[in-house]
């Protein structure tokens, strides 16, 4: 059953975010399975709180499980706190219901 990773970000410095955390989260995506759907600063809020500035990125993963193994992997255990001084995330998981 497919599952995707949705992430909202306040990104407070870009050429960072680009070069120290998404160019090499991007490889390491592709190595547990994960496919890039969105990837995209050109957000629009329609309701709700956002504000300027959103980037958004949605994920296709496998499963829950893939998702799972590449969070927690010690690879991205340093991209994961490294990206932290320059985004605000707000990172969630949606599974496809089965069926």
């Amino acid at each position: 059953m497919a599952a995707y990773m949705i992430i909202i970000a306040k990104i407070h410095d870009r050429e960072r975010m680009l070069t120290e955390y998404s160019a090499p989260t991007a490889e390491l995506i592709k190595t547990f399975g994960g496919r890039y759907l969105v990837r995209s600063p050109m957000v629009t809020a329609l309701e709700g709180s956002l504000g300027e500035g959103v980037s958004v990125v949605v994920s296709e993963w496998p499963d829950r499980a893939a998702i799972d193994a590449f969070w927690n992997s010690p690879e991205y255990a340093p991209l994961k706190a490294g990206r932290q001084p320059f985004a605000d995330c707000e990172i969630m998981i949606v599974e496809s219901p089965s069926g």
